[in-house]
């Protein structure tokens, strides 16, 4: 059977996407290949045309995920405006109840650590990049020499609060707890220039 110019890249594509979904949602170790292809509805066999490897996937899922992230989305106004929208972003009830289609450090930061050297290498990059992006946001009133420390110290804050507020059971909490780690990383930012 004969498919059309670019069919592999676009179902090589698929594959990333749904598998970026699911490692986000699930975590990558309760994925399976089968369950995966199925879910973007592939046969088993077809996985090895497009992936050397699980650890693979995970790499180009990850990058995905991090290409498409809401920190890396443009915010409108002046600095101190875009990091608070990027911050009340980050940690509103939409990406809270979404984790398939959220942070993929938020979601995948345990497992990580547990990877191959390839692997936690793209995620650092991806991370430093994120940072970075923060950072470009804090007010003046930060000296330099702080910023990058700043900004680790800031998402850290963040990541914590959204993985707590998924964690628990109570929607007051858990909004009470995204609304804490707002006030929290903003403080962090310090005063606005």
């Amino acid at each position: 059977m004969r498919f059309a110019k670019g069919h592999k890249e676009e179902t090589r594509q698929r594959i990333i996407e749904v598998a970026s979904e699911m490692f986000r949602r699930d975590g990558v170790e309760a994925v399976g290949i089968a369950g995966l292809m199925a879910e973007a509805g592939l046969t088993h066999g077809g996985f090895y045309a497009h992936f050397r490897s699980k650890e693979e996937l995970v790499r180009e899922a990850m990058l995905w995920a991090f290409e498409h992230s809401r920190l890396r989305r443009e915010v409108g106004g002046d600095k101190a405006a875009a990091l608070e929208a990027l911050i009340r972003s980050y940690l509103g009830p939409t990406h809270r109840d979404a984790p398939e289609r959220g942070c993929a450090v938020a979601a995948l930061v345990s497992e990580i650590a547990r990877h191959e050297t390839a692997t936690r290498e793209v995620f650092a990059e991806k991370l430093e990049a994120l940072t970075g992006r923060i950072a470009g946001l804090l007010p003046n009133s930060v000296p330099e020499a702080e910023r990058a420390a700043t900004a680790t110290a800031m998402f850290g804050t963040m990541l914590g609060t959204l993985q707590m507020a998924r964690a628990v059971t109570d929607p007051a909490r858990s909004d009470a707890i995204l609304e804490g780690g707002i006030q929290a990383a903003l403080r962090l930012a310090g005063p606005p220039a």
